[in-house]
This record gives C-alpha cells, sequence and structure tokens, in this order.
C-alpha cells in the first residue's frame, strides 16, 4: 500500500535528483515528499546510499509503531538516530574545536 515519505538529500548528482521528481515532489530544495509505494521507496533508498558520496540523506515513512514513523539516515550527520526502548531518540553530535567556526569579535 502507498504511504506517504519524506527524502531529505543534500549533495546528490543531478541524475538522482531527477529519479527523486519523477517519484516526488520537491518542495524545496532538497526536501522531496509524496504517496509512494514501499518497493518504490526502497529502490530510491537503494540508488540513493549507492551514489551517495559528499551529502547525507535522511527517510522517514509511517510504520506500525509508537510514534508513527520509521526513520533512516545515510552519510555524515551531526544529528544520529538512537533506538531508545522502541522510540527513535535522536542524538546531537558535538563539534570539535576543528570543526567550530570561529566567530569575530
Amino acid at each position: 500500500m502507498a504511504a506517504m515519505t519524506v527524502i531529505s538529500a543534500t549533495a546528490v548528482p543531478d541524475h538522482l535528483r531527477g529519479a527523486l521528481t519523477r517519484w516526488l515532489l520537491e518542495v524545496t530544495p532538497t526536501l522531496y515528499i509524496g504517496t509512494i509505494s514501499a518497493r518504490v521507496r526502497t529502490e530510491l533508498w537503494k540508488s540513493l546510499t549507492d551514489c551517495l558520496t559528499d551529502g547525507s540523506a535522511v527517510l522517514a515513512y509511517p510504520a506500525a509503531n509508537e510514534q508513527g514513523f520509521t526513520l533512516h539516515t545515510a552519510g555524515p550527520q551531526r544529528r544520529d538516530p538512537l533506538d531508545f526502548d522502541g522510540l527513535t531518540l535522536i542524538a546531537f553530535q558535538r563539534t570539535t574545536n576543528s570543526q567550530a567556526i570561529a566567530k569575530p569579535l
């Protein structure tokens, strides 16, 4: 059965953006939303993760759990989903001194 799917994908190749827009609406740059089947969702996610080099991606879709959705990520993320007794929580990674942006005085 088709279900609402949300994909956020940054720094992906143009051919992959085209593939995503065949099935989903690009409502803002890098944010894709639509109602697709589980098979199409799986194939799009596989294509996305196979082509992902510098970017990152997040996939969310409905599921029969307490929160009502499932979340998948690929690529480098500052926010990591963690399973906590069946609930997905987000762990925010702190930046190191080499990653921090110097603020002007």
